[in-house]
């Protein structure tokens, strides 16, 4: 229970990595708010959650919007209070060839990724600021936010700019006690990456050439990692990209 008395924020969390997280903080004793634009699912989530004992909260949230955030977090300020950890987990992805990537593409998958992440980022440390929260953030990076990867140049400058947007928060706000820090997937098994798990021929030489686990990670894995970033258990880590990828990055 290393998140007993915590609020914790997720984005992303009616479905794949932003669910598991929702669920592992709150198994690790956290009340959880969770926001999302899949209303349906995210009550749904919410609800088993609820089942556990756990207290929850859930907004429809679409995080490309300053309005809607803001008022997120003023809503929870009045429910809660300021949350002491942030875990954004929101974000989008597809395989397009360079060439064929259209404006529409390029500016959807730069508003939700690396805008949402400012937005979430920033509203959520003023939140933390004014209550006088030692807090920790947690951004969804990915390994394309390291290294790139073929027919994923919206995808992989999005995450690199998650990468260096975590980093200069973590310096900007070390001295008012927000740690801010990444996790970055490899090939996790969520349905933003079905086509390419293991059962498929991509999968299975995805899975063979580049990652010695020779498996997809699964998302529970992640938000183990998210859960110890937002934990105590890492008081002196800021600024941090905490790689989850079976070995791919050792290649």
């Amino acid at each position: 229970m290393k998140l007993k008395g915590k609020t914790a924020f997720i984005t992303g969390a009616a479905n794949g990595i932003g669910e598991a997280t929702a669920r592992r903080l709150a198994a690790d004793g956290a009340r959880v708010v969770m926001t999302d634009i899949e209303i349906e699912r995210l009550a749904q989530v919410a609800a088993e959650i609820a089942a556990t004992g756990t207290e929850v909260r859930h907004y429809p949230l679409d995080v490309t919007r300053r309005d809607q955030v803001q008022a997120v977090f003023d809503q929870l300020q009045t429910d809660w209070g300021a949350p002491d950890v942030v875990a954004h987990i929101a974000g989008v992805g597809k395989a397009l060839h360079f060439l064929k990537l259209t404006d529409a593409d390029w500016s959807r998958t730069i508003d939700i990724n690396l805008r949402g992440s400012f937005l979430v980022g920033q509203i959520g440390a003023q939140a933390m600021v004014n209550a006088g929260i030692h807090g920790s953030i947690v951004f969804m990076a990915s390994t394309n936010g390291l290294v790139a990867e073929e027919e994923l140049a919206d995808y992989n400058a999005s995450k690199f700019g998650v990468v260096g947007l975590m980093k200069t928060m973590a310096i900007d706000l070390a001295s008012s006690h927000i740690r801010v820090n990444s996790v970055n997937p490899g090939l996790i098994r969520t349905r933003l990456t079905q086509g390419s798990w293991d059962e498929t021929e991509t999968g299975q030489w995805y899975t063979r050439e580049r990652i010695p686990m020779r498996r997809l990670g699964l998302p529970a894995e992640v938000a183990a990692c998210v859960s110890f970033l937002a934990s105590d258990d890492a008081s002196y880590v800021t600024g941090h990209t905490l790689v989850v990828d079976g070995g791919q990055l050792t290649l």
